[in-house]
């Protein structure tokens, strides 16, 4: 079977959100996750091959097709990253649109869980821990007999993951410490063992799995809470645009009730029936949901009371136009046209004014002037 070299891990990233990294970190960047895309797929590749070899590719096919799609993401992102270098030709907001492609969500991973949105730090370390995970569940762990090897390799692994349980919610850190600390004293007694002359691989293979397993559910919990957060973040942004709609569409309502007859009933949306913006993941996408529909009636009512509105002041202003064109041909005074305009001028000025008679009246003065017009 062909052994899988395993790549170095994902780079460090420059900078953070909105501080423009210095030029030559970005350079550095840009050409270590070249070689380390590069040096991935070449793995991925080989581990693909290896457990079709051994008639496993059904059972890993979740596990490489995830793996697959987040390393398309990131050479997607890598290509925006590059083409905004320009081979170092940068300025300070260009430094700054660097930093945004790379702590900014990571778009094109379709097929994460629940289309998850990862930075691009995250989605590397995430790929990192997927494909540990391919070599551990194929057996291709390079150096496989050099226990030593795959002992420093997961301690590594694991102030990864103390990292990440640094980031979890008061009300889990504790069970993901808990976790944590059990991950190491496994490790722990396992590097002892091996320094004894022990052999250890039955007891490496397992706890590479859980670790990798763990690590990519803190990376996962942790891109989910943000955008959880980023989310009621926006439905309380939403409401509140709501609530200023509706305030003010119920002053156009008021207005439009007493200056037309019929004027449209469309009930304007009360959006504090539906309660506080809730603050679970579970209940915040529904809630996203319900705004928008409010904002949709909202939207509906509006356009109905505008157009009844702009119904009244266009027949006002085509009487007007009509007035105009008949002073211009002396047929102002025009004993018929001016009962006419005195009879749509009232109607118009009713509160409220029957539109369907204005509209009558109107188009009845226009009549008038055809028919007193020279030709």
């Amino acid at each position: 079977m062909t052994t899988a070299v395993a790549a170095t891990p994902a780079p460090a990233p420059p900078g953070r959100l909105g501080q423009a990294p210095e030029p030559a970190e970005i350079q550095r960047y840009l050409a270590e996750l070249d070689t380390w895309l590069r040096d991935r797929r070449v793995e991925l590749d080989e581990l693909d091959t290896a457990a079709l070899a051994a008639g496993r590719g059904g059972e890993v096919a979740g596990d490489m097709s995830l793996a697959l799609a987040l390393w398309k993401a990131i050479t997607d992102r890598y290509q925006l990253i590059f083409a905004t270098w320009d081979g170092g030709r940068v300025l300070t907001q260009d430094r700054e649109r660097i930093a945004g492609l790379i702590w900014g969500r990571l778009d094109g991973a379709s097929e994460m869980p629940g289309g998850l949105a990862v930075s691009l730090p995250e989605a590397s370390q995430l790929l990192d821990a997927l494909t540990g995970q391919l070599r551990s569940r194929l057996a291709l762990l390079p150096g496989a007999a050099d226990a030593a090897a795959r002992v420093k390799s997961l301690r590594a692994q694991l102030e990864r993951v103390r990292d990440q349980v640094g980031l979890e919610p008061a009300l889990t850190r504790d069970q993901a410490v808990d976790r944590l600390a059990g991950l190491l004293l496994r490790l722990d007694d396992i590097g002892e063992r091996a320094s004894r002359g022990a052999d250890v691989a039955g007891l490496l293979g397992p706890l590479e799995i859980e670790a990798t397993t763990f690590e990519r559910d803190l990376i996962v919990g942790n891109a989910r809470r943000r955008d959880a957060r980023d989310q009621i973040l926006s439905a309380r942004e939403l409401r509140a645009d709501l609530e200023a709609r509706a305030d003010a569409l119920r002053k156009l309502a008021e207005v439009c009730v007493t200056t037309v007859d019929p004027a449209p009933n469309n009930a304007v949306p009360d959006v504090a029936a539906l309660g506080p913006v809730p603050v679970t993941p579970e209940e915040i996408g529904p809630y996203l949901q319900r705004l928008d529909r409010v904002s949709q009636a909202l939207e509906v009512a509006q356009h109905r009371y505008a157009d009844a509105l702009a119904e009244h002041t266009a027949l006002v202003e085509l009487l007007d136009a009509y007035r105009a064109k008949a002073r211009a041909l002396g047929l102002a005074d025009s004993a018929d046209l001016a009962e006419t305009e005195r009879l749509a001028r009232e109607v118009l000025a009713r509160r409220p004014a029957p539109l369907a008679v204005a509209r009558q009246l109107v188009a009845l003065y226009q009549t008038w002037l055809d028919k007193e017009t020279p030709r």
